[in-house]
């Protein structure tokens, strides 16, 4: 049983997906609930907010108030028969109420317990996706040139964060299979950041170099940005010479291939102002619609710029089956296919409390 005291996006996914695997999550939220509960627009057709809905599945909910000491007892109950406890309370934060490490360690000494952080155990700084994409140098990456930086459009940190601690707490687990040993999984969204960043913080710590934005353009690769077509944009992602030779090819110019500007990534690079032109030219004689079938067909990495309803309505032409089925209420699939122990969709995202009632009676039993 995972003891799921996180809230917002990082903790609830990392046991989101752990439910999906087949854990018995029990999301432990304030009377107030937790706060994606508020983040409206958008909602589903019962009023109920998206964002909330997108990362509670296959939950059961109940409400404590850990400043009331009967609902605190019920929390240390819990936690004393977690297999898996995450929260990502500032440090310190679940020590108050007797929910530390240390204190739950000695109630339950083989418990796998997770602290998600914003920057660390000794940083009270609040933990803030858009904080640590601007503190972490991603949003300096991000955006035009000549131009503000920008945040990704999607929390990637809390995402990436979550990821990281799923993986922490399966090794865990794999560990306390083998020694009997619980232990404390820590991670934080500065240090995932900068793990996520790879050749960007790579490019500092390796080579000294410190990277600024490039637009849709890319440090090492080119092409590999969106290029203008006769009718709208298409991503061209040429990740090697013998795509390079294939574009080529396929755009009528194969001479470009076999010249010495751009015979190779590192020339390529290094000519992008003297290359562009020259495939643009040939670009503007279709559309992009067209030329993602003439490249597509010359195996040549490209495609459109799709909406996320045009993402998903390609995942379903794709036979991915995007869209499931969680209780009722639509979600986005679990991405991984196990083949002997399927991923579940079975729960919708609890109400408020939902299933207080059976978790008190299951604690006292």
């Amino acid at each position: 049983m995972v003891a799921d005291f996180s809230r917002v996006l990082a903790g609830p996914y990392c046991t989101m997906l752990l439910a999906d695997l087949g854990a018995d999550v029990i999301k432990v939220e304030s009377p107030h609930g937790d706060d994606t509960r508020q983040w409206l627009p958008p909602v589903d057709g019962d009023g109920v907010g998206t964002y909330y809905l997108s990362v509670n599945r296959n939950k059961r909910s109940v409400a404590l108030d850990l400043t009331d000491p009967a609902d605190a007892e019920v929390a240390r109950e819990l936690a004393k028969r977690a297999d898996v406890l995450v929260h990502n309370l500032r440090p310190g934060g679940m020590a108050r109420f007797g929910l530390g490490y240390e204190d739950v360690a000695e109630l339950n000494p083989g418990v796998v317990y997770c602290s998600i952080s914003g920057f660390g155990p000794d940083a009270t700084l609040p933990g803030y996706d858009l904080l640590v994409q601007a503190l972490s140098g991603m949003m300096s990456l991000t955006g035009s040139p000549d131009g503000p930086p920008y945040r990704a459009g999607v929390a990637v940190i809390d995402v990436m964060t979550g990821l990281h601690a799923s993986t922490g707490i399966l090794a865990a687990l794999h560990h306390r299979d083998v020694t009997g040993e619980g232990q404390h999984v820590e991670t934080n969204l500065l240090s995932a950041a900068l793990s996520s960043l790879v050749n960007q913080t790579s490019a500092y710590v390796a080579g000294g170099v410190v990277p600024h934005r490039m637009g849709n353009e890319h440090l090492s690769l080119y092409p590999y940005e969106p290029m203008a077509t006769g009718d709208g944009e298409l991503i061209i992602a040429v990740g090697n010479d013998r795509q390079f030779r294939r574009l080529t090819k396929a755009l009528t110019v194969p001479e470009l291939a076999d010249d010495p500007r751009f015979a190779s990534m590192a020339a390529r690079n290094a000519n992008r102002g003297e290359l562009r032109p020259l495939l643009l030219a040939r670009l503007s004689t279709n559309s992009a619609q067209e030329w993602f079938r003439i490249l597509t067909d010359a195996d040549v990495p490209c495609g459109p710029i799709n909406d996320v309803r045009q993402g998903v309505d390609l995942a379903t032409e794709l036979g991915l089956e995007p869209v499931a089925d969680a209780g009722g209420v639509p979600t986005v699939r679990n991405p991984l296919t196990l083949s002997a122990t399927p991923t579940r969709h079975d729960l919708a995202p609890p109400a408020l409390d939902e299933h207080g009632a059976e978790i008190r009676a299951w604690l006292k039993s």
